[in-house]
């Protein structure tokens, strides 16, 4: 067996030391989360927020836009600005249950990192993808293992954990596909144009969309805006949006407190008849039915 599969199967067995059940695992570590899946019976979409997340076991597809990713022990995968997407775990099972870490990550903190190793983009005119999959080294995952261990001895988390995610920071911006995180934390950069414009967006997700007003934040023409938004996010502006308000409300329709026509104006539908038919596009059902099987297949994993 190779070091890297070695490093791997010690991760799988932390992962299932600390979960224990099938769910999205909050740990001591704030930013460390840790996913047990063995029945991924629907695809579940959230809102990707920036992070890495490591396969220990199992393989999963993730799809932005119209775009897909699959990746499993052998890689990694890693976003860098909030991104709308949907992922299903492919084929596990009680005996063999998809295992994974997921690890929030701060732009502040990966430009400190850039500032003290001088990791810098070489140019800040290219558009790297907000999501991409890489190639796992034992690097990487060496420091991955040693973070999730802490979680044996709580006493050290608050001494180690930092230095070792800075350790992870800096492994994944040495990597060829760096740049994604060097372009998000560099103030001037397009991306973290974009990335400004994306925020706009998702503060202001039940307003209409003024792709003007979004286009001055930018310094762009509503034509730049919309072809560097899609390179960047693989979706334009109204689709991101759209999928903002169809997730949301869908949370919304989990807690059982409204109902479908209270959520459609409340995410800033003006038609009911309109939040389901879109709601169906997106999810595969109606609202009704998609929260019935939702409520049958709860904690299911979505990293």
């Amino acid at each position: 067996m190779t070091e890297i599969a070695l490093q791997q199967q010690e991760l799988a067995g932390l992962i299932k030391k600390f979960t224990g059940k099938d769910g999205d695992h909050k740990t001591l570590i704030p930013s460390l989360h840790l996913i047990q899946d063995s029945k991924a019976m629907v695809p579940i979409c959230r809102i990707q927020k920036p992070s890495l997340c490591i396969v220990a076991q199992g393989e999963k597809i993730i799809i932005l836009g119209n775009e897909s990713y699959k990746y499993g022990v052998s890689d990694y995968l890693a976003v860098s600005l909030d991104v709308p997407i949907s992922g299903q775990v492919i084929k596990p099972s009680p005996e063999a249950p998809f295992l994974s870490i997921r690890l929030d990550l701060d732009a502040g903190e990966i430009f400190e990192i850039m500032k003290e190793t001088h990791l810098f983009p070489e140019s800040i005119e290219h558009y790297p993808k907000s999501l991409f999959v890489g190639k796992m080294n034992i690097n990487l995952l060496d420091a991955v293992i040693r973070l999730v261990r802490l979680l044996d001895t709580p006493k050290d988390i608050l001494a180690l954990a930092p230095l070792i995610i800075k350790e992870i920071i800096y492994r994944l911006l040495t990597e060829k596909e760096g740049d994604v995180f060097k372009q998000i934390a560099t103030s001037g950069s397009h991306f973290a144009t974009i990335a400004e414009v994306v925020e706009r967006i998702k503060t202001n997700f039940d307003k209409p969309l003024r792709i003007n007003e979004l286009a001055q934040i930018a310094n762009m023409s509503t034509s730049s805006l919309y072809r560097h938004f899609k390179q960047v996010t693989a979706m334009t502006p109204v689709q991101y949006q759209k999928q903002l308000r169809l997730q949301e409300g869908r949370r919304l329709l989990i807690t059982d407190k409204y109902n479908v026509a209270d959520v459609a104006f409340h995410v800033g539908y003006e038609s009911p008849s309109q939040f389901s038919r879109e709601y169906a596009r997106l999810f595969g059902c109606p609202p009704s039915t998609d929260i019935l099987r939702m409520q049958s297949t709860t904690n299911l994993s979505t990293s």
